[in-house]
């Protein structure tokens, strides 16, 4: 039988700059080494090989994307409940991106479309998150008890001609979202590559705007402040936020209340919380926790390209 194709995982700790000015160099360096010390040890023990450390960040390789994505979700759930215990971890979040494909090691390093693949997707995800390539969900007959697979389409990575199809993998085991298994991956319309995008198209309450990537970011809530107003007392002054990060819309929901996207051709909603998401191809944005109270405003959007 044929060897499976490795995994690389990147888990790079976010907020050490804070945590360098709040503790001064001697203690924070304590901090942020403990960290990146027990990531090299979850990996280790989930079968995957350490190849080095990038300052807050780790760079480990795993035979195959079962054992990657065991690492990754143990060190989520791990972490945020030493977080509780608001010591200076509690300051540092893990962002974590897993990519596929053959590797190339000289000196001790290793080198290949996957190893940038899996740095890009690590910048690219927030705080929290877990953001993988299809090929890594691919590997996995079904989500491991209490996770979910939630796919993101096809989204350009900087560097590579072709945009790749990704996943968030939600590691929250109260998490009331659907659950996403692997045949979702048969649904072409929702993951099929579109050109990258350079312009978001935006409609709600009878206003149409069209903003560029260069006229990033954009706001939508119902302050003044906000570059798409939306008049609704239930919708927070500045609700969400959307970014243009590594040649993609990003939308962040700044309430408390939360932000849904329902991607056109998905089986599933998407709840944002404080948190972040790709957004593709085109969708809706309801202005709360989910579609089910239908007098919620909401956004509808389209990606044009470039």
């Amino acid at each position: 039988m044929a060897a499976a194709t490795p995994t690389v995982m990147f888990a790079d700790l976010t907020g050490s700059t804070a945590v360098f000015e709040k503790l001064g160099n001697e203690a924070a360096t304590r901090t942020v080494t403990a960290l990146t010390d027990w990531i090299m040890e979850v990996a280790i023990a989930h079968g995957g090989r350490v190849v080095k450390t990038l300052g807050d960040g780790v760079l480990a390789v795993f035979p195959d994307g079962a054992d990657a994505i065991e690492a990754v979700v143990q060190l989520q759930r791990e972490h945020a409940r030493r977080s509780t215990r608001h010591g200076p971890a509690a300051r540092l979040q893990l962002q974590v991106g897993l990519a596929c494909g053959e590797i190339v090691e000289v000196g001790g390093d290793c080198f290949g479309d996957a190893v940038n693949v899996a740095a890009r997707l690590s910048d690219l995800s927030g705080g929290r998150q877990i953001l993988a390539t299809d090929s890594v969900v691919e590997q996995l007959p079904s989500a491991p008890p209490g996770t979910r697979f939630h796919p993101l389409g096809s989204m350009p990575i900087r560097g590579r001609e072709r945009p790749v199809r990704l996943f968030r993998i939600d590691w929250q085991e109260d998490s009331s979202t659907d659950m996403m298994t692997i045949p979702a991956l048969e649904t072409p319309r929702a993951l099929r590559p579109r050109a990258a995008p350079g312009a978001i198209e935006l409609h709600s309450q009878g206003q149409m705007r069209i903003f560029t990537s260069e006229q990033m970011p954009v706001h939508l809530g119902r302050s003044s402040e906000a570059e798409l107003l939306i008049i609704d007392p239930r919708v927070s002054r500045l609700h969400a936020r959307i970014d243009w990060h590594n040649q993609g819309f990003v939308l962040v929901d700044l309430s408390s209340n939360g932000t849904c996207v329902r991607f056109q051709g998905a089986p599933s909603e998407l709840t944002l919380r404080r948190n972040e998401c790709v957004l593709h191809d085109n969708g809706e944005i309801a202005l709360g926790p989910d579609f089910s109270d239908w007098s919620l405003p909401t956004v509808r959007f389209a990606l044009r390209p470039r």
